[in-house]
């Protein structure tokens, strides 16, 4: 971390210096054809439209596809791959495995919910890192810019996450707000469940408005769970977007892309080694926080 942080602390300044000089300043001229966004612009491959449900295939459905395969496939591999002595594949799968049962669901969850709901809680986990990872390997998605091969018009290579498309990690958000909520009525009954809310020991006028700040909150999760994925994984691609190459097309000076190419690398690395994992992590564990919260006595 101390190399990536020279490394980008010299490139900036490096960077800085350049932009700032006089010289500069003349050379400085936005190239108005040139829309980083469209990188993120989900064009219909395959128009399908089903009343007003637009159910189109574009990159996105591809990328969940793939996530989803990879997901399963891998799951079924490993499974039929256990063996007495494990490997190198096996002892990482059963430390992930043990991440996942006794850090995110054990950890925040009673025995008895722990166990009806850590399936759930690890399908979460390994879609969310799949999905993360498979995001910053380059695919041919990129329709806007393409090149010729032997006459053949191909897209051109792309990084793009489907969770850096605010739809999923809002669908996958929404199956766990209704799901926390189904095992706290079932746990202890509507009435109680709602009673809940209500911290104990507040009585009288105070407890109607800490019941609606508590249905607010509820609310709210549904925002910071998924936009907190969301964003994360946006921000890092339009970070390696710009370092590898696009704030050196959109000033339209190729020096500056020596400068930033060094920061694209450093970002890159930072990002698959840390911010993939890391945010699959968080949304697991406040998915798991949220049920044992949902059925704990206290609540």
């Amino acid at each position: 971390m101390n190399l990536i942080r020279r490394i980008s602390l010299a490139a900036t300044a490096a960077l800085g210096a350049l932009l700032a000089a006089p010289a500069a300043s003349w050379a400085l001229e936005v190239n108005a054809d040139f829309k980083p966004q469209n990188e993120f612009r989900l064009d219909p491959w395959v128009s399908i439209n089903i009343g007003p449900f637009d159910m189109s295939i574009n990159k996105a459905v591809m990328y969940l596809l793939i996530t989803c395969t990879l997901t399963c496939v891998t799951m079924v591999w490993v499974a039929k791959k256990m063996q007495q002595k494990p490997g190198r594949v096996q002892t990482a799968v059963e430390t992930a495995y043990g991440v996942m049962k006794d850090n995110i669901a054990g950890g925040n969850m009673d025995e008895h919910t722990s166990k009806r709901w850590f399936s759930f809680v690890a399908t979460l986990f390994l879609f969310i890192w799949f999905s993360n990872m498979l995001g910053y390997i380059p695919l041919p998605t990129n329709i806007e810019h393409k090149v010729n091969v032997f006459g053949l018009h191909l897209p051109t290579l792309a990084i793009y996450a489907a969770t850096a498309n605010l739809a999923v990690p809002l669908a996958l958000t929404l199956m766990v707000w209704f799901a926390y909520h189904y095992e706290g009525i079932r746990a202890k009954g509507p009435v109680k469940y709602l009673k809940g809310w209500v911290p104990a020991g507040v009585t009288g006028p105070a407890a109607g408005p800490i019941f609606v700040i508590e249905v607010i909150s509820h609310f709210v999760r549904l925002v910071s769970l998924s936009v907190r994925l969301f964003a994360n994984i946006l921000a890092g691609h339009l970070l390696i977007l710009f370092m590898g190459g696009g704030l050196a097309v959109l000033l339209g000076l190729e020096i500056v892309g020596v400068f930033t190419l060094p920061l694209a690398i450093a970002f890159y690395i930072f990002e698959v080694g840390l911010v993939a994992s890391l945010q699959a992590f968080i949304f697991a564990t406040l998915a798991s926080i949220y049920f044992g919260g949902a059925v704990a006595e206290e609540h």
